[in-house]
This record gives structure tokens, C-alpha cells and sequence, in this order.
């Protein structure tokens, strides 16, 4: 058996549009649900959400029934041993949160990868080599991990082209909350120094070839990043679709 190829990688690589959804609601009912919602990639968010790793497994097992939908995995941190355990779960792509320098992208990229690349534990009997039947998995597990580390501050845009450009790093995400909260606008992330700062860091990663991603739930700001660039753009998050949901049905009655 194979290693099954890292779609979601191979599409930033060529540069084609993905649009994403987050998953914050644990179990694996919700995740098997929204795989087959047509979204080509689904965030499992064990960052800002109650789901912890060890429900990670069970959300990848629910979601390989919809094969064109990719698992993106974000621990709750830039931790070694979290995100050896995602991976070992079968996670092929993580989003890493709060990474403000080249050195802890560094870091990122070790933690991803098996040596002498990098650092990441070897585990036989592992949901990753499905179970010893991928030949020669850990030989060649490096080429399939995307790693997409997320800036979010404001020191974080300052070293951005330096986090960028760390070997083994494939996509920068933006996170528009907590860079509102860094600038000085919390909760205000359509605060015009914010927006300004995000379409600003799309532009500059456009300009050195590096994919960029995003997350918002205004429609109209979410085209406005893919016309300047965003590869990897998530338009929705479960919880407050659901919630939204209801509300409107409550209130037409």
C-alpha cells in the first residue's frame, strides 16, 4: 500500500482555490456530516473549540468515508509531542496557531518531520501507516505533511516574509480575530487598520510565491482575499451556522 497522496498540498502548490469550513463541534457524527457538504477542506479546530487531541482520531475516521473533502488538524499549540500524536493519528496537513518568528517556524517544521529532517517520534503500529500497511511509511512520510503555520499578531507581521520563506513551510494562514485583538481593535476585526494589515500581509505573501489562507464569515471580504490571493479560504464555522440556523428558523414562527 501506498501513502495516499496530501491533496490539499498538491492543490496549494498548483495554485487552485480551496474553500474550507471549521469544525468545532466534537464527536465524529458532525465532521462525517460536513465532509460530505461539498467544502474541499474542514478545519478540525482542537485550538478554540472543547475538542480535544484524542477526539481528533475518531473526527479522521468519520471524514476518509468523503475522499475529496482534506482534514486540516490546528492543535491547540505549536507542541512537539500534540502534534506528533495528530499526526500518528493520519492527519496529513496541520494549521499551527500563534507562530510569531522564523525560529519557532523552524521548530514547526522539525516537529512535522521524521529525522534526520526533523524530530517527530517513530511509531510502528500508528493509524498514520495504517497500521504497518503503507510500505516504507516513515521513509517517505516527510514529501506528503503540509504544514500552514497561522500569523496573527502584529510581530507576527512583522517577520512575516522571514516565516514565510522557512524551508518545509507550505501556506501562512491569517487569523483576523486574534490580529485585531494585536493591533489594538479586539473584536473588531473589519476595523480599517486591520483590514488594511490583512490585505497588506495577503499582497506580500502573493509577492513571494508563498500560498495564503484565511477565515471570516463576511462573504464579501472573503472574495475580496481570494481576488488579492488567498489559495486556502474558509467561509464558514459549525457552531455559528448552526446557531445562526436556528435563530432564523425561530424567527419566521
Amino acid at each position: 500500500m501506498k501513502n495516499p497522496e496530501n491533496r490539499f498540498k498538491a492543490a496549494l502548490k498548483a495554485g487552485r482555490q480551496q474553500i474550507g469550513l471549521w469544525n468545532t463541534i466534537g464527536g465524529n457524527t458532525v465532521p462525517e456530516a460536513l465532509a460530505g457538504c461539498g467544502f474541499d477542506w474542514i478545519v478540525i479546530d482542537t485550538e478554540h473549540s472543547a475538542v480535544e487531541a484524542v477526539e481528533v482520531l475518531p473526527a479522521l475516521q468519520a471524514m476518509a468515508a468523503w475522499p475529496d473533502v482534506a482534514p486540516v488538524v490546528r492543535p491547540a499549540f505549536n507542541d512537539l509531542v500534540l502534534i506528533k500524536r495528530i499526526l500518528d493519528f493520519g492527519a496529513q496537513t496541520l494549521l499551527l496557531p500563534y507562530v510569531q518568528s522564523a525560529e519557532e517556524a523552524r521548530a514547526a517544521v522539525r516537529a512535522v518531520r521524521y529525522p534526520p529532517e526533523g524530530i517527530r517520534g517513530v511509531a510502528g503500529m500508528t493509524r498514520a501507516s495504517r497500521y504497518g500497511a503503507i510500505e516504507g511509511y516513515t521513509a517517505n512520510a516527510n514529501t506528503e505533511i503540509c504544514l500552514i503555520l497561522q500569523v496573527e499578531t502584529r510581530a507576527a507581521l512583522d517577520a512575516l516574509e522571514d516565516i514565510a520563506m522557512v524551508e518545509g513551510v507550505d501556506g501562512i494562514f491569517i487569523g483576523p480575530a486574534d490580529l485585531a485583538a494585536s493591533l489594538g481593535h479586539p473584536g473588531n476585526p473589519g476595523h480599517p487598520e486591520v483590514v488594511t494589515a490583512i490585505e497588506g500581509a495577503i499582497s506580500r505573501l502573493r509577492a513571494i510565491g508563498k500560498p495564503s489562507g484565511i477565515l471570516t464569515l463576511d462573504e464579501g471580504f472573503a472574495r475580496r482575499c481570494m481576488a488579492l490571493g488567498t489559495t486556502f479560504t474558509a467561509i464558514g464555522v459549525d457552531l455559528a451556522t448552526l446557531v445562526d440556523g436556528m435563530k432564523a428558523l425561530r424567527a419566521r414562527f
